[in-house]
């Protein structure tokens, strides 16, 4: 045990003495900044992988450059002055580290106060620091598993090359290989597993949600659509509709039970047989007879934000239906990643098929068409449509909320904001087309003047999601510029390479705020958006704050009651 010991000490020793002072320069002040705040809380952990990276990632840069200085052959240190330099860079190092360790709960706070989460009493810097350990240890490694390999294959080519061009073939090839490995082998068991466990849990028949014995919904014995094959995403959607006592109840009015219509994967093999069977199925529901239709572009897992829909379809007393269908068993990251034609294909045909058909319906007896989506439904939504194919009849407007930073036409519609505006909520033109909202509404007024065709974009100054941009990486963004959004922290700061890994991480956890901040869009500001997009009259402002009351209680119960159903299936499925 005590020469294993010796051994492992000798090896820390080995590599602490290999180490850059460069790097460690360049490494510490990364790691410096990405404890300071970017758009959502973090956790000890997750701020410890994180600082991980961008150490290695400061470490990274810091070996190149004294590589390049070698590789130029610039004059040199002796090896006394640069221990004594190392040592104290170390010092130096160590302060400014324990220096932002110590304002990091500070700076997490910031954020948890504008969000009204409960301040953290200690970022737990200990923690921290091992998992920030652990993850620079994994990440340098593998740099130096990469070199040796680099350095090997290099060396055979060198029997038949110059040694430089060896060295180019050495680390091309090296590169080829490790990307080969990270894509070809881990990656596709990665997708495998994920795609398996999504399609597994997609399978699942939830108890809470029998099939509707009602023949006019989707997913009855009735439906052109069989309950199984709606999948699990869908049949939520389909059985949690309100129904007309509830919206009576609330409204003082007369009420209808709105119309869900769904098509899961399953249901066709492919997208343009699944689009013309969610006609046919909206068709014999009559969902062309109301006064309103909503197409819409789910999320990655086909999952349709009930928030929206319980806001526009009180909003109308029920009188309107809507119809979706998915497109994938993968979360939108990873739709986005490995399948971003695929849903677009699907929000294409889908479109094509409904806006087909309701142009041949006379246009004073058809319901006024929309098109929502959330996130990358979002993204899809707005691509499925054709301007000059809508321009002659147009359809009457859209509510877009969370649009992924690679919105073609939202990043279009931002870059070309009018001056002043925030890019964060922008102003276009005259307001007459697309306005943009959050938490606080619109900077166009309400009164402005619309035309013929009406769109929204809600969106959050927190959401990683809309406001991530691989730009970041050497350039301040835009959103950064001193007025900032409501819910972004005042001690944000842009830095060159870590504020883009900051932002990275932020998108992974853009769920964890709670609603009404991030990626977690509230059914307030559905209602308020739906409300631009539609323009129903006849909803005082006390009847729309009530309305806003109702379904934020609603939303709040129906987040508990799913959390704890998660934990039961887990559970039931051995976690």
């Amino acid at each position: 045990m005590a020469t294993i010991a010796a051994q492992a000490t000798g090896i820390l020793r080995g590599w602490a003495r290999c180490l850059s002072g460069v790097g460690l320069t360049l490494g510490t002040l990364f790691f410096a900044a990405s404890l300071t705040p970017t758009l959502v809380p973090r956790t000890h952990l997750t701020q410890g992988v994180l600082a991980g990276v961008c150490f290695a990632a400061g470490y990274g840069l810091g070996v190149g450059w004294r590589w390049l200085w070698a590789y130029l052959e610039l004059p040199e240190p002796a090896e006394r002055t640069r221990r004594i330099v190392n040592a104290v860079i170390a010092i130096i190092c160590a302060a400014v580290a324990l220096t932002f360790l110590w304002q990091a709960a500070e700076w997490q706070n910031s954020i948890r106060v504008l969000m009204r989460m409960e301040p953290v009493a200690s970022a737990h810097p200990l923690k921290l620091c091992l998992v920030a350990l652990v993850t620079f240890a994994a990440l340098l490694a593998l740099a130096r598993l990469f070199r040796l390999a680099a350095g090997a294959i290099a060396a055979r080519a060198n029997r038949f090359v110059p040694r430089r061009v060896a060295n180019v073939v050495g680390t091309v090839v090296a590169v080829v290989l490790f990307w080969s490995l990270a894509t070809g082998v881990f990656f596709r068991a990665a997708f495998y597993l994920l795609d398996s466990s999504f399609r597994e849990r997609d399978a699942l028949l939830e108890p809470e949600s029998p099939q509707p014995t009602d023949p006019g919904r989707t997913g009855s014995r009735a439906s052109l659509v069989g309950w199984k094959e709606l999948g699990r995403a869908g049949r939520q959607f389909v059985a949690a509709r309100p129904e007309a006592a509830d919206i009576g109840a609330l409204t003082g009015r007369p009420a209808m039970a709105p119309l869900r219509v769904y098509v899961g994967l399953r249901a066709a093999s492919t997208a343009q047989a699944r689009a013309r069977l969610a006609l046919e199925e909206l068709k014999r529901v009559g969902g062309f007879e109301r006064s309103a239709l909503v197409v819409i572009t789910p999320t990655g897992t086909g999952w349709v934000d009930p928030s929206a829909m319980n806001a526009v379809e009180y909003l109308h007393g029920g009188d309107i239906a809507s119809v979706a269908m998915q497109y994938s068993y993968l979360s939108s990251p990873l739709s986005l990643i490995v399948q971003p034609d695929y849903g677009l294909e699907t929000a294409r045909a889908l479109f094509t098929e409904i806006y087909g058909y309701w142009t041949t319906l006379p246009k004073e007896n058809r319901p006024k068409l929309y098109l929502h989506g959330l996130s990358l439904g979002a993204m899809n939504s707005e691509a499925s449509v054709e301007l000059f194919e809508i321009i002659g009849d147009p359809v009457n407007g859209a509510l877009w909320s969370g649009p992924p930073f690679g919105s073609r036409f939202w990043r279009s519609l931002t870059n070309g904001r009018n001056p002043g505006s925030p890019a964060w909520l922008p102003e276009f033109r005259d307001g007459r087309f697309v306005r943009f909202m959050n938490q606080d509404g619109s900077r166009v007024p309400t009164d402005a003047p619309w035309g013929p065709m009406r769109v929204i974009y809600l969106q959050y100054a927190s959401d990683a999601v809309t406001f991530f941009d691989y730009h970041d990486f050497y350039r301040r963004p835009a959103w950064l510029e001193p007025t900032r959004g409501p819910d972004v922290s005042p001690y944000l700061r842009w830095y060159p390479v870590v504020t883009v890994l900051q932002l990275a991480l932020d998108m992974a956890m853009s769920t964890v705020p709670p609603m009404g901040f991030g990626h977690v869009y509230a059914p307030e500001h559905y209602v308020d958006g739906w409300l631009a997009v539609t323009g129903l009259p006849g909803w005082s402002p006390e009847a729309v704050v009530a309305l806003k009351r109702h379904l934020s209680e609603d939303a709040g119960k129906a987040m508990q009651r799913d959390d704890e159903i998660e934990e039961g299936a887990y559970s039931n499925r051995g976690g």
